[in-house]
């Protein structure tokens, strides 16, 4: 579908240049011949580029009339494209770190400035992938540091920000802290995962000396399949989580248990709600207290709700009884 609206008024103007003043073939000085012009979108701003291409007007070089564009020019924006590099790292890092959508991911750049459409976030999200998968499957980026190690510790874990969308599968090496392989995948079957475990194997040039996941079954089926002897643990997260099932069940229960005594915090909401004045604005801080102390879950199982819940709404009823005191009446039951 063709723009609607106009593209937003630059408001910078940047010149940029080649920085090589010599053909790379023959030797002989670049010209600069002529000038290219691009609007660039990013997170701070619309910015309009010159271009100047040089060229090299020495008849017999192999390189004769081809253009040499700056070099700076790729630090910007890939090729063709009208976002610069920030959108699409933000775009990225809002998808698998926040785990956000694509339209939420649209009101966050609308929000900052940025003029676009919620497809073109989706493109924005395919060339993340794109480019996390090319640096991360570069060997010679890899392999001098894993050399030194001599070994590798791959960890394979999926990420999914939506149901029914392509999960973004990682292999990351635990010792370096290192991505090894990064690619979207739309289906988690033992074939596709032993295809990108092997690829990693290829990629490190060192021995594997285990793997870690989350011990989903066609994991394990793709570890037995690409890397056979290969010892494969499951992940000490993912181990501490279970064996604390019986806790997080129990934790559960009390705040269920605990919610039970505030349900009444939204007539007393209702009973302000058209009123003024500081005493209005006492309740409606308590409320909003109580509110916040039970929309917040914690991360289990070091950090249980329940018991979260419990000191927050045990701090709200001291600090009812304590203004309760100091007002001189009956303290706040």
């Amino acid at each position: 579908m063709a723009r609607r609206t106009t593209r937003p008024t630059p408001t910078a103007e940047r010149l940029l240049a080649p920085v090589t003043t010599s053909c790379v073939a023959c030797g002989h000085r670049l010209h600069l011949d002529y000038s290219n012009f691009r609007t660039v979108t990013t997170l701070t701003g619309v910015t309009r580029y010159t271009l100047r291409i040089g060229r090299c007007r020495h008849a017999p070089c192999d390189l004769f009339t081809v253009p040499f564009r700056p070099e700076a020019e790729g630090r910007v924006a890939l090729p063709h494209h009208e976002f610069g590099l920030d959108v699409v790292a933000y775009a990225g890092n809002r998808r698998y770190t926040a785990h956000r959508t694509a339209p939420e991911i649209h009101a966050e750049l609308i929000a900052r400035g940025v003029a676009l459409s919620v497809r073109t976030v989706t493109n924005l999200l395919h060339r993340f992938d794109e480019l996390r998968a090319l640096a991360a499957g570069d060997p010679a980026r890899l392999r001098p540091l894993l050399a030194k190690q001599g070994r590798v510790l791959l960890a394979l874990d999926g990420l999914q920000p939506d149901v029914g969308h392509e999960v973004l599968w990682v292999v990351r090496d635990c010792l370096s802290g290192q991505v090894v392989v990064a690619k979207t995948l739309l289906s988690a079957t033992g074939a596709d995962l032993a295809g990108l475990l092997t690829r990693a194997a290829e990629v490190v040039g060192v021995p594997v000396a285990g793997v870690v996941s989350d011990g989903q079954h066609s994991i394990r089926n793709a570890v037995a399949a690409a890397l056979p002897g290969v010892p494969h643990q499951l992940c000490q997260f993912h181990y501490l989580r279970e064996a604390a099932r019986p806790v997080y069940e129990a934790d559960r229960h009390a705040k269920k248990e605990l919610k039970k005594h505030v349900r009444g915090v939204r007539e007393i909401e209702r009973q302000v709600e058209d009123r003024a004045g500081p005493e209005a604005e006492v309740v409606r801080g308590y409320c909003a207290a109580v509110r916040g102390a039970l929309t917040d879950d914690g991360r289990p199982p070091l950090d249980s709700a329940g018991l979260r819940l419990r000191d927050r709404l045990a701090a709200v009823a001291d600090s009812l009884h304590r203004a309760g005191a100091a007002k001189g009446g009956r303290p706040a039951s």
